[in-house]
């Protein structure tokens, strides 16, 4: 056999095997190969949507933070007029208290001032008799003269 038969008996061998791959072997390789393209691109597309999907969720997240801090600090704010409202409350109570307090001494105290001008003009009517009694050098009848007595306490 010559060098040109080899190589012509090889050319149609090449070509039978190209036939052969053209036939049977490359369909399957390339439906694999767009399958496997079909399935990367589906990934990248749910990768994608998920990606949104999140960005979507972190705007919700933080609509839904920044509401809650709404409510917060109306809650915070509310307390503290509530707070406010109490110590009003506690500052009035105890100024009335402190009113019925001060009333019922000013009413002691001037029931205590009567009791020692009553007890005051007892002793200085018996002084009164008693100084009369010295000056006249002769003893004064308390009895008989009780209504002098009960005038005199009385102007004093």
């Amino acid at each position: 056999m010559s060098i040109t038969g080899t190589l012509i008996i090889q050319m149609i061998v090449f070509l039978i095997l190209v036939g052969f791959t053209m036939k049977f072997v490359w369909p399957p390789i390339a439906a694999a190969l767009d399958e496997r393209a079909t399935k990367i691109a589906d990934g990248l597309a749910a990768a994608d949507k998920a990606r949104s999907e999140l960005s979507a969720a972190n705007q919700r997240v933080e609509a839904e933070l920044a509401k809650s801090r709404a409510e917060t600090a109306a809650l915070l704010a509310d307390a503290e007029r509530r707070a406010q409202q109490i110590v009003e409350e506690a500052k009035s109570r105890a100024t009335e208290e402190g009113n019925k307090v001060l009333a019922a001494a000013r009413a002691e105290a001037e029931q205590a001032t009567v009791q020692a001008r009553e007890a005051l003009r007892e002793q200085v009517a018996a002084l009164a008799v008693r100084g009369a009694e010295q000056i006249l050098r002769k003893e004064i009848n308390p009895g008989v003269h009780a209504e002098l007595l009960n005038r005199l306490k009385t102007e004093l």
